[in-house]
């Protein structure tokens, strides 16, 4: 029986058959899953340009040799199992490694370059596999986002044991609001400095295609002109090619490379963009060389990337930006002095509060919110809105859960969960970016600030050294 997508229990099917195999390690899970589908989705971009083609009067010339195509080898009936095995290691591998001759066999090729190589040693569990995923039979691929999904449910099923699972990836409701608030056009430059898995370049893709007529002007375009991205870790840098090229961007122009490590004290025009959607990495810190790069010298990443993404953006260009509940949004000290830079230089027109669970699935706890942006400060009011739910690792966020925050936002509706602030109250209150709901504020009898719960966080760390001070004073007998 044949289906357009995975279940969750076929995921949990796969991750325990590499499981139980001796060459596949729990952080490999991701990448020996990708490749395989990968060339079995990859069949299928290869049957849709050869129709695109044919409808223009031309001669499609494949990117893989017929041989190499997942129906020519993952259902050829093994009679001997160890040959699968000798095909994939010394044939597949090898060939897939060394394409070239044209933009689209490169990338394939630096894709394969990248792998470690195929780590599932038993030619059974490598079969049980491509039995699961050969089940996927999808008429309108792209549409289905299998990748995406894939990902979503992996890392559910395996970030804890991998450890990586909140690393890379952004729930899609929550991309797909940002793209439909920050509108990308056909002709802007659209750029992601932590790519990850290249949903923000996807789904702004498909805003793109969803709502504009696509003509072969157009989509080119889209193809050479529009998508931009940097990723730091190799897997991650690995997936979202794949993921962009089964998506429809057959050569994505992503780099591996460190985005903090570009020296923004005076970044040419020519290398500015006019959007930028991301999700930066937060919790992290980064060393004092790469820290010089930045005006505003700080160890944690996030207040790095919101300087980072401020210089990136053209002059009038606009950005989407999920940022964590904490230091950045109103600590004091180096953060005061980032955010009323932010402020001065960029008008923020809308903060999206999200509840402490969205993101909880991907294995990451922390409170986020979304910061909508441009280039053309500075900022003088700014639309809140606080997303309301309850969401878990089961009951994850949902396109349904964002729909009233986002009629809201439109109307710059003001409502229970939905407020103002002006340019008066920034300044009086250090330039804080954190939510705070006046509505619930005179619900409630106290309210702490941010600042003030670290504040007193400080000063009985302090006390707690002293002691700890006292007691190494007395001599123990």
């Amino acid at each position: 029986m044949t289906k357009d997508r995975l279940s969750k229990s076929d995921i949990k099917k796969v991750c325990d058959i590499l499981r139980r195999d001796d060459g596949v390690g729990a952080n490999d899970y991701v990448e020996q899953l990708s490749w395989l589908l990968f060339l079995k989705v990859f069949e299928k971009v290869e049957e849709q340009l050869k129709e695109f083609s044919d409808a223009e009067g031309k001669k499609y010339k494949n990117i893989l040799d017929q041989e190499y195509l997942w129906s020519a080898w993952a259902r050829k009936d093994w009679k001997d199992k160890d040959e699968l095995t000798y095909f994939v290691n010394q044939k597949l591998f090898p060939y897939l490694k060394n394409l070239k001759g044209t933009p689209e066999k490169e990338k394939v090729s630096e894709i394969f370059r990248e792998l470690s190589g195929n780590k599932i040693r038993s030619a059974n569990n490598m079969l049980d596999v491509i039995d699961i995923l050969d089940q996927i039979e999808m008429e309108h691929f792209q549409d289905t986002h299998l990748l995406s999904q894939v990902y979503e449910e992996i890392l559910q099923e395996m970030g804890s044991e991998g450890g990586w699972a909140g690393e890379f990836y952004t729930p899609r409701p929550v991309i797909r609001l940002m793209v439909k608030v920050v509108k990308p056009q056909i002709g802007e430059s659209i750029f992601d400095p932590y790519v990850g898995s290249s949903g923000f370049l996807i789904e702004a893709f498909d805003f793109l295609k969803e709502k504009n007529k696509i003509g072969l002007r157009e989509w080119n375009t889209l193809q050479k002109k529009t998508f931009f991205g940097q990723e730091k870790k190799p897997l991650p840098f690995l997936i979202g090619t794949m993921n962009m090229i089964l998506h429809g961007i057959l050569v994505p122009s992503l780099k591996r490379t460190n985005s903090f490590m570009e020296d923004v004290h005076n970044l040419p025009e020519s290398s500015k963009v006019d959007v930028i959607l991301t999700n930066p990495p937060f919790g992290g810190e980064e060393e004092a060389a790469i820290q010089n790069n930045y005006p505003l010298q700080v160890a944690a990443t996030e207040g790095l990337a919101l300087q980072y993404v401020v210089r990136k953006l053209k002059n009038g260009g606009r950005g989407a930006i999920v940022l964590p509940e904490g230091q950045v949004l109103f600590g004091g000290g180096t953060f005061k002095k980032i955010r009323e830079e932010f402020l001065s230089k960029c008008e923020v027109s809308h903060v999206v509060s999200l509840p402490k669970g969205v993101f909880t699935a991907m294995g990451a706890g922390v409170k986020t919110n979304l910061i909508f942006f441009s280039k053309t400060g500075p900022t003088k009011n700014i639309w809140y809105g606080e997303v309301e739910g309850n969401f878990t690792r089961v009951q994850i966020i949902k396109d349904s859960d964002l729909e009233d925050i986002y009629k809201k936002l439109v109307k710059l509706e003001l409502s229970d969960n939905s407020w103002m602030i002006d340019r008066k109250y920034l300044e009086e209150n250090d330039f804080s970016l954190e939510p705070k709901n006046p509505n619930k504020l005179n619900s409630q009898k106290t309210h702490r600030l941010g600042k003030d719960i670290l504040s007193e966080i400080g000063s009985q760390l302090q006390k707690s050294m002293d002691i700890l001070s006292e007691i190494e004073k007395i001599d123990v007998k």
